[in-house]
């Protein structure tokens, strides 16, 4: 008895004194977050002066390589085509931490007249383009940098390893390979050697107030799916349709019907469901019946059997209502990305960090969004949290707000140091409370 009450009498010490050395190490981080915004700011706008579209990340990476590298960070390159990552080992036994940050730009022409706007072209589909970081990857990559370089500096209070994943295609890779980023990271094995024992990463968001931290436990993001539907008609002269069979019509009518898969046969109360269909291509003359019509679009779901569900009633639907018609469909669904799942025990564990980096008043649950994310691909590999670090400049009048993948899209740059702050106490506080 007297054993086991001095055992736990040490344990209570052990953790105490623990706790106070976090404490000490956790304010000399937020200190030296905010010192290290300038540097962090100047890395931004020259990665967003030289964006580089999915898998051509090549002087992005070199960027980066040649930063870790003065860190005295051991490095891996290149992961993933264009990927790098960092590895640093603290000088205490603990868990093995990955965080991440995507690095791909958008074919997307800048409308901007920052002084440090991009201007560079490139070929993209066939067509010239502008390139923009349009959706804050610069910024992810500069607040990761500026991660990595403080924890380097504390190497010695470090307990266990961090991963920096700097990776690249989380917009989808290139036209001719879809592969995402993570998933090619994963398949070269970043996860392991040592294993990865949690997650974390963030997003910026340009159309929440600034410094704000939102996130929900569980589905945070959507799993995306590709939909191609060919409809096969019998052509015939626009004057006379009795004689061949409208694929158009035949279109529309499946079109419709996809949306009662929606509305009428999705437990819409367990989860939310979306079919969207974005483009529609048939036929070259208004008095021409064509023989075929193409569809493309998107399946947006959140719950794995209902995304079973969903593909076997479109299928269903886009077959019989072609058939119906004297025509023939078929469906062709590719899977995407999984659902971003934040793990409900380890977001439950994190979320008092992310509030004293942000200030509780600015730690928010928020419904899921349709949005998607490959880093979907790392939950999935290991317990993970993912976050929005909002970014929308609340001091400034702007005519419209900033929205992502839009030439027009801007970001708060004062934002940065929250979103800093967040991953080293995340990080940080992980290291003390893992076993």
């Amino acid at each position: 008895m007297k054993y086991t009450y001095f055992l736990l009498l040490a344990l209570c010490s052990t953790l105490a004194a623990q706790a106070q050395v976090n404490l000490k190490l956790q304010a000399k981080l937020e200190l030296q977050a905010k010192e290290i915004e300038a540097k962090m700011i100047e890395w931004r706008r020259h990665l967003h002066q030289y964006p580089e579209l999915s898998n051509r990340e090549t002087k992005t990476g070199a960027y980066i390589v040649a930063h870790l590298k003065s860190l005295g960070i051991e490095v891996q390159y290149p992961i993933a085509k264009t990927g790098v990552v960092g590895l640093l080992k603290g000088d205490k036994p603990g868990p093995v931490i990955a965080l991440r940050a995507d690095m791909d730009g958008l074919p997307v022409t800048e409308r901007s007249s920052l002084p440090f706007a991009s201007k560079e072209k490139t070929i993209f589909n066939g067509q010239e383009a502008g390139v923009m970081h349009a959706c804050g990857h610069d910024a992810h990559m500069a607040m990761l940098m500026a991660v990595a370089e403080i924890l380097s500096k504390n190497k010695n209070e470090l307990k266990g390893t961090i991963k920096f994943f700097f990776q690249p295609a989380e917009e989808g890779g290139l036209p001719s390979d879809g592969t995402s980023g993570a998933e090619l990271m994963i398949k070269e094995g970043v996860m392991e050697n040592p294993k990865v024992d949690v997650v974390f990463g963030l997003h910026i968001q340009s159309l929440r107030p600034s410094g704000k931290i939102t996130l929900k436990p569980e589905g945070l993001m959507a799993a995306v799916d590709g939909l191609t539907i060919k409809v096969t008609g019998k052509g015939a002269h626009g004057a006379t349709p009795w004689d061949g069979v409208d694929p158009i019509m035949v279109s529309s009518q499946i079109m419709t019907g996809l949306q009662t898969i929606v509305s009428r046969q999705s437990e819409l109360t367990k989860a939310g469901v979306v079919i969207t269909i974005g483009s529609i291509h048939s036929g070259n003359r208004g008095n021409i019946i064509p023989e075929i019509a193409l569809m493309e679009g998107t399946i947006r779901t959140f719950d794995v059997s209902m995304q079973t569900n969903v593909h076997e009633k479109i299928k269903q639907t886009v077959t019989k209502i072609a058939e119906s018609a004297g025509a023939t469909a078929e469906a062709i669904i590719s899977t995407g990305y999984p659902v971003t799942y934040n793990d409900p025990a380890l977001t439950a564990l994190m979320i008092p960090s992310l509030q004293r980096a942000a200030g509780k008043e600015n730690v928010i649950q928020i419904p899921a969004v349709t949005m998607a994310e490959d880093f979907s691909f790392f939950q999935q590999k290991a317990p993970g949290v993912f976050f929005f670090l909002g970014a929308y400049p609340t001091d400034e009048k702007l005519e419209k707000q900033p929205v992502h993948h839009t030439a027009d899209f801007m970001i708060d740059e004062k934002s940065f140091v929250t979103g800093v702050k967040a991953l080293l106490a995340l990080t940080t506080d992980y290291m003390f409370i893992k076993k």
